[in-house]
């Protein structure tokens, strides 16, 4: 079948009616219950955007000719690499990069998943099988997709073999002709029970030995498949005002913890199964890092512009855009932006067709950017907060406006440079609600651990980093000086 539409989207979520639960009850529709609808109808929105520039984000299947999602296409020339960045980008452009999990993050994993499934056949022929199947059935179904990763955090200090509940985190507990059953939690799934399906990753911090292997495993199921069960945290969404509101009550995807009570998983679903070696190697050998990596920078490009757009917006309105170190302030994000866009200029022009026949980006490129970005985001939040100052606290709402009352009050107090207050106290809002807010501040923390703890990812961007070449110059330098030694 073609790439989906947006009502096709929500149509699957009401027939799925997967088993969600917040503040303590069951969703019995996820599209109706304000915890997730806003979310859902801006994902409904992708979706219909395929179909609004289709020459941008479709392409013809090689499988069944039907029109599907270029998030999904395999990359096999630069140009290519570039189309489907740009598809990317489509959808960044809509969300402002404030979706973390929309569905182009995903498909990349998957679309490297068909190409690379001879790499699963390592631990037994028939998961390369499973690989190639469901790339296939995901790109030709537009399939959406939640994921998790990480086990729960109970003792870091251990392996989970040694934790005091070894049966906590998700593992396998039986196998039999229908597949293997699996059973214990997971973290942290964004958008967890308003997709289709969930991918379970092989995680890739675990020790190799066989006390770890039998949480190690990958596979992929219906996020109705019976025993799952989606736990979400409180919402971030306030309310459905946009002008109180306006970036929460659009882009609000929720975080769940995901419980498998026994839970079935066919055997054509698995592609790793109690080996934790290829857990460890997955991401970096099928180059799923990359093309995700590549994704996640093309979001972030779109995030600093928003940004810098508001920012920008924010100094005009009260007319702070002429003093030094405000423009300064500005200046540091610009210089992010243009960094960001200079690795992903590299990235794609340095690349190379892989192994696998895929044309990947320079690593290098995407990997220094991956490891800047979350240093940089939550100074650049800073900042805004800073230039807001106390405007970011004195914020009516949209009712205080119109009580007829306050209202005139509010308009002549909070009137900017060339602005009347309630266009004023609206730019601030948006500031407010892209930093300050739950959903400001999750945003923050979600960039910051995006790909992990940021130090751990230093250390071995660090360790990794091809440090000889340097050495030796200096070397060279040195021993180029003929200086001769001095005896006392």
């Amino acid at each position: 079948m073609p790439a989906k539409t947006g009502q096709q989207y929500i149509g699957r979520l009401k027939q799925a009616n997967n088993n969600v639960y917040i503040h303590g009850e069951r969703v019995d529709d996820v599209t109706k219950h304000p915890a997730f609808k806003n979310a859902i109808q801006s994902m409904a929105k992708l979706y219909d955007i395929q179909y609004e520039k289709p020459e941008k984000m479709l392409y013809t299947s090689p499988t069944t000719g039907d029109k599907v999602g270029k998030t999904f296409m395999v990359p096999t020339t630069i140009d290519e690499l570039i189309e489907r960045r740009e598809a990317i980008m489509e959808w960044q452009s809509f969300t402002k990069g404030l979706m973390g999990r929309s569905p182009d993050y995903l498909n990349a994993d998957v679309m490297a998943m068909g190409p690379a499934s001879e790499f699963y056949a390592e631990g037994d022929p028939a998961f390369a099988e499973n690989a190639r199947n469901y790339a296939a059935f995901a790109r030709e179904n537009d399939i959406s997709l939640t994921h998790t990763l990480i086990h729960p955090q109970v003792n870091r200090a251990k392996i989970q073999a040694d934790q005091k509940d070894a049966n906590v985190a998700l593992q396998v507990v039986e196998k039999n002709d229908q597949g293997v059953i699996v059973d214990g939690i997971r973290l942290l799934a964004t958008q967890g029970g308003i997709t289709d399906e969930i991918l379970v990753f092989p995680s890739t911090v675990k020790k190799s030995g066989e006390l770890d292997d039998p949480y190690s495993l990958a596979f992929a199921i219906p996020n109705n498949t019976p025993g799952l069960k989606y736990l979400s945290r409180e919402s971030f969404e306030y309310g459905e005002n946009r002008y109180d509101h306006p970036l929460s009550s659009r882009f609000e995807e929720g975080d769940t913890i995901v419980a498998f009570d026994h839970v079935l998983v066919p055997w054509d679903r698995i592609f790793v199964l109690e080996n934790s070696s290829i857990c460890n190697r997955a991401f970096a050998e099928t180059n799923a890092v990359v093309h995700m990596t590549h994704q996640v920078i093309t979001k972030d490009i779109a995030k600093t512009e928003f940004l810098l757009g508001v920012v920008l917006t924010l100094m005009d309105s009260i007319g702070i855009d002429g003093f030094q170190h405000v423009k300064d302030k500005g200046t540091e994000i610009m210089l992010t932006l243009e960094t960001m866009k200079s690795h992903l200029f590299r990235a794609e022009h340095n690349a190379k067709l892989d192994k696998w026949g895929m044309m990947t980006p320079d690593f290098q490129a995407l990997d220094a950017a991956r490891n800047w970005f979350p240093r940089i985001y939550p100074r650049m939040a800073e900042i805004l907060r800073i230039l807001g100052a106390s405007g970011m606290m004195g914020i009516p709402t949209h009712a205080d406006f119109n009580n007829k009352e306050i209202g005139p009050i509010l308009h002549r107090a909070m009137q900017g440079k060339n602005v009347e207050g309630y266009e004023r106290v609206q730019i601030f809002r948006l500031a407010w609600d892209l930093t300050m807010s739950a959903f400001g501040s999750r945003q923050t923390h979600y960039e910051y651990y995006f790909f992990g703890d940021p130090i751990k990812m230093g250390m071995a961007y660090f360790d990794k980093y091809e440090k000889e070449v340097y050495k030796s110059q200096v070397r060279d330098f040195l021993s180029s000086q003929q200086i001769q030694q001095v005896n006392i």
